[in-house]
């Protein structure tokens, strides 16, 4: 039976997510979809519906720039691509994402907590 990740996981994890694979260049809502599927093994399948609300989202919030654009088959589609702003953003969100995934895995691994600031 394939492994399900939560529906709060899934949230909170759109945001960087989306960012990082902006980074990677422009792209449009349904390439977006499968890039998340291939990137994490068919683990993650998000719908059109959870989507577009973030990418809206993260437009008004400055962090991604759009445009209309007509493909080769004459479909117009909406590109995305990250802002200054959004690439600021994925730095700041990738530091976060790796301080939570680091303090699970010492405890996952049983290890001691990092020492104390002096």
């Amino acid at each position: 039976m394939p492994r399900m990740t939560s529906k709060e996981l899934v949230a909170a994890s759109a945001r960087p997510l989306v960012l990082s694979i902006l980074a990677r260049g422009e792209s449009w809502g349904y390439a977006i979809l499968r890039d998340v599927e291939a990137h994490s093994g068919g683990k993650l399948a998000w719908s059109e519906g959870m989507l577009y609300p973030v990418l809206h989202r993260l437009e008004r919030e400055g962090l991604l720039l759009a445009r209309w654009r007509t493909g080769d088959s004459g479909r117009r589609r909406k590109v995305y691509r990250l802002s200054a702003k959004g690439r600021r953003a994925l730095d700041s969100e990738r530091a976060a994402w790796l301080d939570v995934h680091d303090t699970l895995a010492r405890l996952w691994d049983g290890g001691d907590p990092c020492p104390s600031p002096t």
